[in-house]
């Protein structure tokens, strides 16, 4: 299969102007392929990355409307049209649609920071990140968890250790689910005041290999600490596991109207088989009738 696009994802908002410009032009040199962008606004560059991989020829990139945007999130869809349309580009927004999409989420982003559900940190620009290459979903994520925990104060320990724990364990991408593995475990160091105290049972599943393989070796202190006298694997995952398809077919039988009900069961089992059985009652209880007229 081909590829159709080429994608620069830039999670953590690290990303200069200058190498955007430069990273966009020298793929456009070389493949005849659209290039798009996605950068967040963490640190403050996202807003003049976008403009200057858009200057040096990017298809797209991926913005946010202003009432959600900034912070952990993209930068403001409308500011960007605006400064585009400015430079010369038609981008095809209409600035009073965005207009009216962002007066209807206002009182949602109004009950989301009353209730506590938006913390009000994630919108602000957070250097740091510079230094600690934390995506903006994670950085949410880590101040989401310490909140919970009433320790938002031990942000600055966990943004310190989440580079710690990434090294640890060799250096996986911070991209769902690695990102919040990694997070969650470094949090976790914090809190308990001592390292890998706890570990998840998502990290140790990854130290056993059932992950694949990590990018650089993971750290011996950690795999001691997560497997014990317990050996990793040492071939693909994969190939442990028993097919799940043909034994979901058994299992749900009639039940199952299509490749896509037994899909969705092997990923989410209870809330598949609820949703299935639900409606093949609903059709059961459904009657069929015609009227004739009588000769």
């Amino acid at each position: 299969m081909g590829c159709n696009s080429i994608c620069i994802k830039d999670m953590a908002g690290i990303m200069s102007p200058q190498n955007a410009y430069d990273l966009v032009s020298a793929l456009k040199a070389n493949v005849n392929l659209p290039i798009y962008v996605h950068s967040h606004s963490t640190t403050g560059l996202g807003p003049l990355t976008l403009m200057k991989a858009a200057e040096a020829g990017a298809a797209g990139i991926d913005t946010a409307i202003s009432i959600f945007s900034g912070g952990t999130s993209h930068p403001a869809t409308e500011s960007l049209v605006y400064s585009l349309e400015e430079m010369g580009f038609d981008t095809g927004v209409d600035l009073k649609v965005c207009q009216k999409i962002n007066d209807h989420f206002k009182p949602v982003q109004a009950r989301f920071l009353k209730e506590g559900g938006l913390n009000p940190s994630v919108l602000t620009t957070k250097i740091e990140a510079l230094n600690y290459q934390i995506p903006g979903g994670m950085l949410s994520n880590l101040i989401a968890q310490l909140t919970a925990a009433g320790k938002l104060d031990k942000l600055d320990e966990a943004l310190i250790e989440t580079p710690k724990v990434r090294a640890d364990m060799g250096y996986p991408p911070l991209v769902t689910p690695m990102s919040q593995m990694v997070g969650t475990q470094a949090v976790t160091n914090v809190l308990t005041g001592e390292r890998y105290k706890m570990i998840s049972k998502e990290v140790k599943a990854y130290c056993r290999g059932e992950y694949g393989h990590s990018p650089a070796p993971i750290s011996e202190e950690l795999m001691k600490l997560a497997l014990g006298d317990e050996k990793p694997i040492e071939g693909r995952y994969d190939d442990t596991i028993e097919p799940e398809i043909p034994g979901a077919k058994a299992y749900l039988g009639p039940l199952a109207e299509s490749e896509e009900d037994v899909l969705s069961y092997v990923a989410f089992p209870q809330q598949a088989e609820a949703f299935l059985k639900a409606r093949a009652e609903k059709k059961a209880l459904k009657v069929s009738y015609t009227i004739q007229e009588a000769e």
